[in-house]
C-alpha cells in the first residue's frame, strides 16, 4: 500500500459579543436551518488567527481581534478540524454578502433559549463552550525557515 498524506480540511469561527453581551451569529444560504458563529475554511499556508479574522470580516463586515481559543472540535466524517476563537470587536457594521449568507445579527443567546436559534449539535456544543470558557488556549504562529521566528501569539486572561 502506498503511503498518501493526510487530507484535511481546517476551519475557524470566533464568538464575538457585542455591549450588551449579544452573540453575534448568521445563518448560511447552504445551512439556513441553523444559526451559527462567524467562520469557514483556512486557506494553504494562511495562520488560524489571519483566517479567523478574513472569514469574520468577509462574512459580517466586522473587523475582529481574537485572544485566543475556547475549544478544538474534530468531524471524523468529513475530516474537518474546527478551531473556536473569542474574539473582540474593532469596527465595521454587520454588512452580509447576500450570496453567501442570509443574515446575520446579535442575539441574546443563552442556554436557556439555544435550541431556537442553533439547530445542529456540533454547532451547539462549540457556542456554548466559547460562551462558558472560563480560560482560553494560547495560539501561536510560528515562520521557522530558516531561523525560528514568533510571528504571533495570542494570550489573554478572561
Amino acid at each position: 500500500m502506498e503511503y498518501e498524506p493526510p487530507k484535511h480540511i481546517v476551519s475557524v469561527s470566533a464568538l464575538l459579543r457585542n455591549a450588551n453581551h449579544e452573540v453575534l451569529l448568521l445563518r448560511t444560504h447552504w445551512r439556513s436551518d441553523t444559526w451559527e458563529m462567524p467562520g469557514g475554511n483556512v486557506e494553504a499556508g494562511e495562520a488560524l488567527d489571519k483566517a479567523v479574522c478574513r472569514e469574520f470580516l468577509e462574512e459580517t463586515g466586522i473587523t475582529i481581534r481574537p485572544v485566543g481559543i475556547t475549544g478544538v472540535y474534530y468531524n471524523a466524517t468529513k475530516h474537518v478540524l474546527s478551531v473556536v476563537f473569542r474574539a473582540e470587536y474593532v469596527s465595521g457594521d454587520i454588512q452580509v454578502q447576500p450570496e453567501e449568507i442570509v443574515e446575520a445579527k446579535y442575539i441574546a443567546l443563552s442556554e436557556a433559549n439555544i435550541d431556537q436559534y442553533i439547530t445542529r449539535p456540533q454547532q451547539k456544543s462549540r457556542t456554548l463552550d466559547a460562551m462558558k470558557a472560563q480560560c482560553i488556549v494560547p495560539y501561536e504562529t510560528w515562520a521557522v525557515d530558516p531561523a525560528y521566528n514568533l510571528v504571533s501569539r495570542l494570550f489573554n486572561e478572561l
